[in-house]
């Protein structure tokens, strides 16, 4: 969409032709106060509207071209914005382990701010008690391993529900749009695990949930110029205000029905209980997201008080944060090894070894499927979910000889990280091999600097643990299950399955915006591979 595009250029350069000389006046006095710092090295900028002329989305690309050009650390202005580009696995270390407590906000634009109720959500919300007693509660209860693990089954529910369309789709030989399902499946999930017990998160309003998620994402990730030139603030020459205090307002609304229906079901409950003539009981159900939110909301004894904006703004993150990347990851690396049917043929055999040919491979497998997670690792590697990590300085640091300034904003270049010559060989190409023997070791939990794609520091990706269950074992589930033919809307014909060299290559263009997703939906016709088919 084109409001949705990161940098509109040519809109930037009409309003630098109508403004130039009232700016030209109002920029020069703002470089004044960063004139004794010894910036990062930067291309030559323009007055006004500073290095947006060579932005070009998708914006990871545009700032991977400049640091191969003037080094792994830059800056960059946008508008009056001073921004600094880190391109790196070592100065990704130097940035987010050596000064990670200068950089644990994150910038706000009029987006995050509205979508994060100010700063009541968790996502945006800076370093403070709050903000550490959310995390430790993520760790702990909203998305540990616990929880992530309790919630299987939920998963496992939703999983199943897309193979019997596939399978019904295959009995036909009809083309699925495999990315609209895929996102499908993520949003039934994310929002079944965050409120199980609603006839919301049933299907009544997740149609509603999945439109407004995306559109929180879109509008999160979109260049937005009221952010970044003053002289606009107030204006709205995009409409993306406006369009921001609309969704916000509809989704405010229904969290507010979400929640409603979910603190009825609890007093109904406690009434029942307390008829009954004896403590609440948890019939051994297990509880939601949002039951975890309400709990610690109740706590007198917590040493934070949960507002409603603070239940509220959670929910959005994870609506907004857990949905599109996750599917964005499964398509990636389906995708991928459509085209390298060496490694299907590899991930297959460990999985009819492992599994067999009687069940569908299950989250419970995933230890036993080094290979496969070697593929995923390889995915997140080239294609991280979110490929920029953004903060912003919070007081003066220096990095490499390098001054950046207390409220700079810093851009932590993650796909250029995945392909930092000096710790990968090839970078670009897509080979799982790489993960399987001597850096096995390696992994995706911010401790190895060269793949971060959560992130690392204090700032970390809660939802990694999900993300590390739900894509390895829906992709594992996909190429077990079925074969796939690539439609011409996805490819340059004939099946995955076939030798080197003789099936059509998936298309590979890559999409803009806040998710690294595909340009185009993968199109395929899905053919039963196992006969007879498990049961599901």
């Amino acid at each position: 969409m084109e409001d949705t595009t990161l940098f509109t250029s040519a809109l930037l350069l009409l309003l630098s032709l109508l403004f130039f000389f009232f700016f030209f006046i109002k920029a020069r006095p703002s470089s004044k106060p960063n004139a004794h710092y010894r910036l990062p090295p930067s291309p030559m900028g323009l007055p006004v509207v500073g290095h947006l002329h060579l932005l070009r989305p998708p914006i990871h690309r545009a700032f991977h071209r400049l640091t191969l050009r003037h080094g792994p650390l830059i800056h960059v202005r946008l508008g009056s914005t001073l921004c600094v580009v880190a391109a790196g696995a070592d100065v990704a270390r130097d940035l987010l382990k050596t000064h990670d407590a200068a950089f644990s906000d994150r910038p706000q634009t009029i987006a995050a701010r509205r979508f994060a109720y100010d700063s009541a959500a968790f996502a945006f919300a800076p370093y403070s008690p709050y903000y550490r007693f959310m995390r430790r509660l993520c760790m702990s209860e909203l998305l540990g391993a616990r929880t992530v693990d309790q919630l299987r089954p939920i998963r496992r529910a939703e999983f199943t529900a897309l193979l019997h369309t596939l399978l019904e789709k295959s009995k036909l030989r009809e083309r699925v749009n495999l990315s609209r399902e895929l996102i499908r499946l993520t949003n039934n999930m994310v929002m079944r695990m965050a409120a199980s017990t609603t006839s919301s998160a049933a299907g009544g309003e997740a149609e509603e949930a999945r439109e407004l998620a995306k559109q929180v994402a879109e509008l999160i990730g979109a260049f937005n110029v009221e952010d970044h030139i003053a002289f606009c603030r107030g204006w709205d020459p995009q409409g993306l205000s406006k369009r921001i205090r609309d969704v916000h307002a509809r989704f405010d609304g229904l969290l507010e029905r979400i929640i409603k229906e979910k603190e009825e079901a609890r007093r109904r409950k406690k009434k029942h209980s307390n008829r009954e003539g004896g403590e609440e009981d948890d019939d051994g159900v297990v509880k939601d997201v949002l039951d975890i939110l309400l709990d610690a909301a109740e706590d007198e004894k917590a040493e934070t008080k949960l507002s409603r904006e603070n239940i509220k703004g959670f929910i959005v993150d994870i609506f907004t944060a857990g949905s599109d990347t996750t599917a964005a990851s499964i398509e990636w690396v389906l995708a991928e090894t459509l085209n390298h049917p060496h490694v299907l043929q590899k991930l297959r055999r460990e999985i009819d070894q492992v599994v067999g040919n009687g069940r569908v491979v299950d989250e419970t497998d995933l230890p036993n499927l080094p290979y496969l997670q070697a593929a995923v690792k390889e995915i997140m590697r080239l294609h991280p979910p979110a490929p920029l990590i953004t903060r912003l300085a919070t007081r003066d640091v220096t990095v490499g000889g390098y001054d950046i300034p207390a409220g700079s904003s810093l851009f932590v270049n993650v796909w250029s990280v995945g392909r930092d010559p000096k710790y990968w060989e090839n970078p670009s190409e897509f080979r799982p091999e790489r993960f399987v023997d001597d850096r096995a070791a390696v992994d995706m939990r911010g401790q190895h600097f060269q793949l971060i794609p959560f992130g690392s520091g204090r700032r970390w990706c809660p939802g990694m643990t999900l993300a590390l269950q739900a894509v390895p074992a829906a992709f594992a589930a996909l190429v077990q299950c079925f074969d796939w033919e690539v439609s011409g809307d996805s490819g340059s014909s004939s099946s995955s399955s076939g030798q080197e060299g003789k099936g059509r290559l998936v298309d590979m263009e890559e999409g803009v915006g806040l998710v690294s997703a595909r340009a185009h939906p993968l199109i395929l016709v899905p053919v039963p591979r196992l006969d007879p088919f498990p049961d599901i």
